[in-house]
């Protein structure tokens, strides 16, 4: 724990006379300046520390604080107090329940230990406010769990976002498959409907926007894939975009912004490659 946790690390000046006051141990310090000292350290550390400062170090603020820095939203917070479980407890059993989530088991320990009630809000907003679970585990369960996803979905915000940068924050929340599939198509049709619905003022069409989806993830392997020898153009990238859209019409301005941004940023699902 270095110098944090040394019991004569901790020094005071006085800034009247510059001379420096050594205390002997962190309990010695007023409560608040003691706890603020301890927020600094990490679930292990402060482990450690409750072996030497065990009021302090087991204090229920702390290790709510280290919760909810993980995992911003769970049942068992609203009903903890109430019940008498400690917060460390909590703490453990999410890294516990974090440790052993896959597919399979899905949220079968967090919903056994009470920690997630087993109901579709809950359980989205619980995915929604941490990214400490394994990513293609999480989306091997929200291919099953679609009642799920779609919640999941409608929990983001995407208000006065530029469009690539929009579907990059989506990818980052919800790994994109490796091969472009039906369930590829079910993210884009609902990000598609919560991207028209926080930028109405746009005046697209979800059709168009799923389009639009769809040709900047194929413009970003384009751009980025070094198999591909001969790089779409802006201005190709222009033409086909405008042919593909249907009944509407997308201004060469706009879809040239689009192009650009790719080109200069880079892929929209940078976490996986979607193959064509």
């Amino acid at each position: 724990m270095g110098q944090i946790l040394d019991r004569s690390f901790a020094e005071r000046i006085n800034t009247k006379n510059n001379q420096i006051t050594k205390i002997s141990d962190i309990s010695q310090l007023p409560p608040e300046l003691a706890l603020e000292i301890l927020k600094k350290l990490n679930a292990t550390d402060l482990c450690l520390a409750a072996c030497v400062w065990q009021t302090l170090a087991n204090d229920e603020i702390l290790w709510l604080g280290l919760c909810k820095s993980i995992w911003r939203h769970a049942s068992i917070y609203k009903r903890a107090h109430h019940e008498g479980i400690s917060f460390r407890k909590i703490y453990l059993q999410l890294d516990e329940g974090t440790l052993r989530f896959n597919a399979g088991e899905g949220l079968k320990y967090f919903i056994e230990n009470k920690l997630l009630d087993d109901t579709c809000e809950e359980i989205s907003k619980f995915l929604h406010n941490t990214r400490k679970l394994h990513s293609i585990e999480k989306r091997k369960l929200l291919q099953e769990r679609r009642d799920v996803l779609e919640r999941l979905i409608e929990l983001q915000s995407y208000e006065n976002q530029f469009l690539p940068n929009a579907l990059r924050e989506f990818f980052a929340k919800l790994d994109a498959p490796e091969e472009r599939n039906e369930y590829l198509s079910i993210l884009i049709e609902n990000f598609s409907k919560r991207f028209h619905e926080c930028n109405k003022d746009l005046g697209l069409s979800i059709e168009t926007i799923y389009v639009l989806c769809f040709s900047l993830i194929l413009l970003s392997i384009d751009l980025t894939s070094p198999h591909v020898k001969n790089k779409m153009s802006k201005r190709e990238f222009i033409r086909n975009t405008r042919r593909a859209i249907i009944n509407e019409t997308l201004s060469d301005e706009l879809a040239g912004h689009f192009y650009d941004n790719i080109y200069l940023i880079g892929h929209v699902a940078r976490s996986t490659t979607i193959a064509r």
